[in-house]
């Protein structure tokens, strides 16, 4: 099965896509031959109007849809944030998109009751909801993730995970033994090389990044999606993400391949 590419459009930096919009950033990747979008709700600029613009072009053309929204699903006393979900899955709905992607924030002990709301309005609107792992030590370290996973299955709720590769840099993580562990839960991949800059990390494209990126990508589930979300910068931007397009591409046509192993 091909692996879909599909461009965070956070990609191209906060500054230069709330100056041209995120249509005009989603016309750019399909321009590109990317298989769709990561639409991102810090970076609206017109709302309703703009996810509907969005969903004409990409449905035109029949390229993936993944709605991010900023928010955390459970609120910082481990209350389910049930406005923070229903403007998500409504923008969902306008998107025409079928995932949301959202942190799980607060979530702790005593969020477990809520579970029953989150499964019910998720089979309400038929939308996929996929946890990342954030950059927080809340809700992005192995232990959480594992944890949050367990209690959503033992209540009756299966839910996928978006795998950031980098995020777990920042939270003092292993990538690769994340992937190895959290492996059957993923449904969808952020692809992001790291460096240590200064005493911080920054994103960098993946063959830039001071990570075992090959190794964690081959750990983790083939035909899903991947998504770039690292900086894409250049003066002919349709000519820079068609490049990483295509090198991510021969990544996972190269891991596809069955390993020889000599007797």
């Amino acid at each position: 099965m091909a692996t879909p590419v599909l461009i965070s459009l956070s990609a191209f930096g906060a500054a230069e896509v709330r100056r041209h919009g995120q249509l005009w950033f989603t016309q750019l990747s399909l321009q590109a031959g990317a298989d769709g979008v990561e639409v991102r709700s810090e970076l609206l600029m017109d709302g309703e109007r703009e996810l509907a613009d969005i969903a004409r072009v990409a449905h035109a053309f029949g390229k993936n849809l993944v709605y991010s929204s900023a928010d955390s699903l459970w609120a910082p006393d481990g209350t389910l944030d049930v406005p923070a979900l229903e403007l998500a899955l409504v923008a969902a709905q306008t998107l025409l998109a079928p995932r949301i992607k959202m942190s799980i924030g607060g979530f702790g002990p005593g969020s477990h009751s809520t579970f029953i709301t989150l499964q019910g309005r998720l089979q309400e609107t038929k939308v996929e909801l996929v946890i990342e792992n954030d950059q927080t030590p809340m809700a992005g370290t192995l232990a959480v993730m594992q944890d949050f996973f367990s209690a959503a299955c033992a209540h009756g709720l299966v839910l996928g995970m978006t795998f950031d590769m980098g995020n777990w840099h920042w939270s003092g993580e292993c990538p690769l033994q994340a992937a190895t562990v959290l492996a059957p839960q993923v449904r969808y991949v952020h692809c992001k090389g790291v460096q240590r800059h200064t005493q911080r990390w920054v994103a960098v494209p993946l063959a830039e990044s001071s990570s075992p990126w090959r190794a964690i990508l081959r750990a983790l589930p083939t035909g899903v999606p991947w998504a770039i979300e690292y900086p894409l910068t250049g003066d002919d931007l349709v000519a820079v993400a068609r490049q990483e397009i295509d090198h991510l591409r021969g990544i996972a046509a190269s891991l596809a391949k069955p390993v020889l192993r000599s007797h």
